[in-house]
């Protein structure tokens, strides 16, 4: 037994670690163990830094010290520090949804050479949903509209109208609940500025007004998503079903190696469409050619549109430098570890930076410009080959593991396999299999690594064990990736881990579907801001059945959560009413009564409500009981529809 097996369930990861061993190099895995044992103030939320009096940290039973300087409580302090999380992480994905729908501003002002509208078709469906007027009009001036549109929704100064793509996504009950609680907002960046003023020092006290806040915030987090992800697939392309591969294996030891790793795809796009011009310069270099390879949800935006493979996912980024045939990581913005730099001096790697608020000291910057994307692109593959030509041989050294992966399910995809069993109404072939028992619902999974826990063993164990309950699952971000790389993403995972209900679903689905692979045991919808995808998913099931998505039997689990955004993300899945497991006990537990609202009462309020179990065997249990006793409930409710058709 190998002595890293208790920090990963990634086999691949094994040698790696070794051999950071023995290189002395301490990996992410080592600065965990060294961060033991943890500051229980800072864990349990009751740690405030807002002002420069402090920091100043509770102490119940201590007179004085039972409170922060200014008198604040424990549950003042535990919410502020929440609700300054979800602002920090909507501010990341909002941020990178501004960023494309500037670039798609710039195409239909012709000021881009090198971006086009890909999708016309997702273009029109996004122009209708929205109330951008279509008919006889160019293509250009209506992408000028639906960009227009989406840059509205962050500089919104007034209360009034509220923001877009939440009013034309969610459903009729949500809108209302959104509204009734004043949680919907109109504008992101007001929202965002009004929640740190209200948690400036001086201010709010009352936690149950900052939680509302906070989910506000929480929906301009959903909004900053949802647009960001339909912009990319107006300029990319939507996710169609493809074939790929996942772990370090996708490494190869005779091409030109180069890592897409980050989040936001504008770059990562430009990269792909010039390799594919650039073999020959890599071959003239003494390489087989150029392969790319993700990690993060750049990788996944790759994966999702261009069968990009899939290297590894946050936690194990340092391991692909490690393997010594990594010639160039190119990163964007988001989870990108500062440690990259250091471990690349022990090899010949060039760490690229590329976004101007994303810097690492000592790396090399080429300033992404979207004017010139092409040429921007082919510059940092030339740095890639040159490096190349340092490699040396003797310190390659990649583990030959790897899963076959079939991924790029977006909505649009599913619902085309869908159409393969009912052609006039895709989502029944869903909403039926659950009212028939055949599946006991969805489960959507979501978020990060973290290393308070063994890495990706929360994920594979919650995802194995709803599957076994016959549970259809869904999956974004480092989430599926850890999926990608322990083989659920094929066939296999179907005939292994799916229960007899589920494994029934899935077969008929590819009798019909007309693939060439077979359908996977978890369908990979795409990167963090593609989370979206999933909550159109569930709004299209509740509005079949009726109801509201505070009814329907569909959960969110993210086991291993660890970023802000993730924080975000959970937050605004309870506001839609969803059930949401976290795997990782939040700072929440320093104020009961924190505790107690986002845990029971955000259910009476929101139908949605945070279930935080660290055990993944209990966690599947629990969310295994919401979805039946919901089941349940729309059982009763149907039988007592027809019972007064009756009369």
């Amino acid at each position: 037994m190998s002595e890293f097996e208790k920090f990963t369930i990634d086999i691949a990861a094994h040698p790696m670690m070794e051999r950071a061993k023995e290189l002395g190099f301490l990996t992410t895995f080592d600065r965990a163990k060294a961060q033991e044992p943890r500051c229980n103030f800072g864990n349990t939320g009751v740690c405030c830094r807002i002002c420069m009096q402090g920091p100043c940290r509770i102490l119940p039973k201590k007179p004085g010290a039972n409170k922060g300087i200014c008198g604040a409580a424990d549950y003042t302090i535990v919410a502020r520090n929440v609700v300054r999380s979800i602002a920090g992480g909507a501010a990341a994905h909002s941020d990178h949804g501004r960023h494309i729908a500037e670039t798609l501003l710039h195409v239909a002002e012709g000021k881009l050479k090198d971006y086009h509208v890909t999708d016309v078709n997702k273009l029109m469906e996004v122009a209708k949903k929205i109330g951008v007027a279509t008919e006889g009009r160019a293509v250009n001036d209506i992408t000028k509209d639906v960009a227009q549109a989406a840059l509205d929704e962050f500089g919104r100064v007034t209360e009034y109208p509220k923001l877009t793509w939440i009013n034309k996504t969610v459903t009729a009950g949500r809108l209302k609940k959104f509204n009734d609680t004043t949680i919907m907002p109109s504008g992101i960046n007001l929202s965002l500025a009004g929640l740190l003023h209200q948690t400036h020092v001086g201010n709010d006290a009352d936690p149950v007004n900052l939680i509302f806040t906070g989910l506000k915030a929480a929906l301009c987090d959903y909004d900053g998503m949802h647009l960001a992800t339909d912009l990319s697939d107006i300029l990319f392309g939507t996710g169609v079903p493809v074939v790929t591969e996942a772990n370090l294996g996708s490494i190869k030891a005779d091409k030109v190696n180069i890592a897409l790793h980050g989040h936001n795809p504008l770059l990562s796009q430009m990269v792909v469409a010039a390799a594919k011009e650039m073999q020959d310069e890599a071959k003239a270099a003494g390489a087989a050619g150029i392969n790319l390879v993700g990690i993060c949800c750049t990788g996944n935006e790759v994966l999702m549109r261009e069968g990009v493979a899939i290297a590894t996912n946050f936690a194990t980024q340092e391991l692909a430098i490690l393997t010594g045939a990594m010639d160039a990581m190119v990163v964007d913005v988001q989870c990108i570890m500062p440690s990259l730099r250091s471990l690349s001096e022990c090899f010949h790697t060039k760490i690229i930076t590329t976004m101007p608020i994303m810097k690492i000291p000592g790396s090399y910057h080429y300033a992404f410009d979207e004017h010139n994307a092409m040429e921007s692109a082919k510059n940092i593959i030339r740095l890639a080959i040159d490096a190349y030509k340092e490699r040396d041989v003797a310190k390659v050294s990649i583990p030959q593991i790897r899963n076959t992966v079939v991924a790029g399910f977006s909505l649009e995809s599913i619902l085309n396999i869908f159409k393969s069993i009912n052609p006039d109404n895709p989502i029944r072939v869903i909403t039926d299999a659950i009212a028939s028992g055949e599946i006991k619902g969805v489960a959507l999974f979501a978020g990060c690594n973290n290393l308070k826990g063994k890495h990706d063993n929360n994920h594979t164990e919650i995802a194995k064990g709803l599957a076994k309950n016959d549970v259809f699952i869904v999956a974004t971000g480092c989430a599926a990736q850890a999926f990608a790389k322990e083989g659920l993403l094929n066939g296999e995972g179907v005939n292994k881990y799916a229960g007899e209900g589920l494994k029934k679903f899935i077969t008929r689905l590819n009798a019909q579907s007309g693939l060439t692979t077979d359908l996977p045991l978890i369908f990979h919808m795409g990167s963090c801001v593609d989370n979206s995808r999933s909550n159109d998913f569930a709004t299209m099931i509740a509005n079949e059945m009726g109801v509201d998505v505070s009814d329907i039997p569909y959960v969110a689990s993210a086991p291993e959560a660890m970023s802000e955004k993730s924080v975000a993300i959970g937050s605004y899945h309870v506001a839609m009413g969803t059930p949401t497991h976290v795997g990782v006990i939040p700072p929440l537990t320093g104020s009961t009564l924190v505790y107690d609202v986002v845990t029971k009462i955000a259910e009476d309020v929101f139908g949605g409500f945070f279930i935080l179990e660290e055990n993944p065997h209990k966690a599947v249990d629990k969310l295994v009981e919401v979805l039946e006793e919901r089941t349940w409930k729309l059982a009763m409710r149907a039988k007592a529809v027809a019972k007064a058709a009756e009369y």
